[in-house]
Formats: structure tokens, C-alpha cells, sequence
């Protein structure tokens, strides 16, 4: 029986949400891609999560998707452990799962449900049909919605022992700490779903991983917050959430109507894609690229 250790320790790291190139006709740039996974790898990303929301997920096509599990696979050659995004009807998400388990991913993240009306009983269904179907994946539920409480995901648990771990994304360390004791905070690895600045107050309250889109451009900022984290050492961890902060408020503006779009901005100052990114969202004006150009040299110079 498989007891999910690998992937249990993955989650527990830098989960790294990597971003999806687009050449100048707008198709995803495999080779682009895989040079940018390689980035990752080489530098020490351990958990990686090819169709997260850095990645556009919502706006990459079914087979786009299929790809860059594939080629997140294939990249990390057994080095890593894959936690591919799934997600929206259940039977869309269900063969989203499956095509992941036959591609060689070892978890599953399934991504908020975006219908409008979410109950908890509804909620916790959802995500068992989908856990039900990879009994031999692990699976992480993707919570934004401050609605859903602990005890709806320690029934997900005790109906679905595949569930593993939850990435928490409602901007409450409070709620989170109640949550996850509430849900069981042995039971499911914790991780920080809302990425580097919202890291030290999570791990605080229990997490032990968080997901990052910074770390497509800085891997070592990232893995350095990481181990400072892990040795209680806070003050270490806050002169790294010091340096980034500039960086991720810019991603944040808006309602982070601009997440994405500065992470691809920052790789394209650096030459390592080029900064285009499908509507909803949109490129940065010509002033904030230069913000975000100076960002870049300053982490540089470090």
C-alpha cells in the first residue's frame, strides 16, 4: 500500500508553479519550457506543479495542459515530484487526473472550484470524485474559499486516504491555524498557498511547504526562505520576505491582477522567455517594466 512518503516530503518544500511560455504566435513554447523547468531543477526545486495558476491554467487549452505535464515529466526525469494542476467539472478534472497518472505524476492538485455556489457537503464530493478515480495518486485540495471548513476536509480525509496534503490560500493565518487543527494537522501536510509573504505566518501555525511563483525567477530567494523557515529562524526568513516584497506587491495589485504577468516580466528582463500572456490577463506598461527591470538587477547584484 502505498503510503505517499515521496510525495508527502515534496509538498513539504518550495512547491514551484512554473510558467507557460508563449512564442509569437501564442502556442506554448515546449522547448521554452523545459529550459525553464531545467532552471528550477538545477537550482534545487524538489515539487514542481505544471498547470498551477502561474502556469494560466484557465487559459491553456485541454491538450496545452496535457503537454505540459508530459514535458514537466519528462524534464524532471524521476528528480523531482510532479503535482499536476486538474480542475473544473468533475469529469473534465477526472480525466485530467488520469492522463497524469499515465503520464508518470505522482499528485494531483485540484484547483478551487469556480462555480458560483459552493456548499460544503458539494465541495467535499468534488473532490472525492476525483480523488476515487487515482487512488494511486496523491491529492491536494486547492482552498480559497474561507467557507470551506476543517471538518469538510477531515471528511475528505477519512474517505479518501490519497488526500495528502492542502494547499490553503484564504489570506487568514488565523483561520488557517483553526482550520488545519480543526482538519487534522498530522493528518495532511500544510502548505502556505499564498507563496513567500504569507509563508513565515503560516509556518507559524502549522504549514511546512509553500508554493511559489518567485521562484521561476529567483530559485535560490526561495529555497533560502525555505531553510530559514525550517530552522525557526525568523528573522532570517523576514530579511528574505524584506528583499522580495517590493516584487510580490507588484504582483499583488489589483486583486494580483498582475501576478503572472510580472513573474513573465522579470524572465523576460533576465532572457529566458518572452513576456507575452493571454487576456484576462495583460502585459505591463512601459513603466512598470522598468520597475520590475530594476527588481531583477538589484537580486542580481545581491
Amino acid at each position: 500500500m502505498n503510503d505517499f512518503t515521496a510525495q508527502r516530503a515534496a509538498l513539504a518544500d518550495v512547491v514551484a508553479i512554473p510558467v507557460s511560455p508563449f512564442d509569437a504566435e501564442d502556442r506554448l513554447d515546449r522547448d521554452v519550457y523545459r529550459a525553464l523547468v531545467r532552471r528550477l531543477l538545477d537550482a534545487g526545486v524538489r515539487a514542481l506543479t505544471p498547470n498551477g495558476n502561474t502556469s494560466e491554467f484557465y487559459s491553456l487549452t485541454p491538450e496545452e495542459r496535457r503537454v505540459e505535464v508530459e514535458l514537466t515529466v519528462a524534464e524532471a526525469g524521476g528528480g523531482a515530484q510532479i503535482l499536476a494542476g486538474v480542475g473544473q467539472e468533475v469529469p473534465t478534472a477526472v480525466a485530467a487526473a488520469v492522463h497524469a497518472r499515465e503520464a508518470g505524476a505522482g499528485m494531483v492538485m485540484v484547483h478551487q472550484p469556480v462555480h458560483p455556489y459552493v456548499s460544503g457537503e458539494g465541495w467535499v464530493e468534488y473532490h472525492r470524485a476525483i480523488a476515487a478515480a487515482v487512488p494511486e495518486l496523491g491529492v491536494v485540495p486547492y482552498i480559497r474559499n474561507p467557507a470551506i471548513e476543517g471538518s469538510h476536509i477531515a471528511r475528505l480525509g477519512d474517505a479518501c486516504p490519497n488526500v495528502i496534503g492542502v494547499k490553503y490560500a484564504v489570506p487568514d493565518p488565523v483561520r488557517f491555524a483553526a482550520v488545519a487543527r480543526d482538519a487534522g494537522l498530522e493528518r495532511f501536510v500544510w502548505v502556505a498557498g499564498l507563496a513567500e509573504l504569507s509563508a513565515p505566518a503560516y509556518f507559524a501555525c502549522g504549514a511546512t511547504g509553500f508554493t511559489s511563483g518567485l521562484v521561476n525567477v529567483v530559485p535560490e530567494v526561495s529555497i533560502e526562505m525555505l531553510h530559514a523557515l525550517r530552522a525557526g529562524d525568523y528573522p532570517a526568513a523576514m530579511k528574505v520576505w524584506e528583499l522580495i516584497r517590493p516584487f510580490e506587491e507588484l504582483r499583488a495589485e489589483r486583486q494580483s491582477a498582475n501576478n503572472v504577468t510580472v513573474v513573465k516580466e522579470a524572465l523576460a528582463a533576465l532572457g529566458l522567455c518572452r513576456r507575452d500572456i493571454r487576456p484576462p490577463s495583460s502585459e505591463l506598461p512601459e513603466d512598470q517594466r522598468q520597475t520590475v527591470a530594476a527588481i531583477v538587477r538589484e537580486w542580481e547584484a545581491r
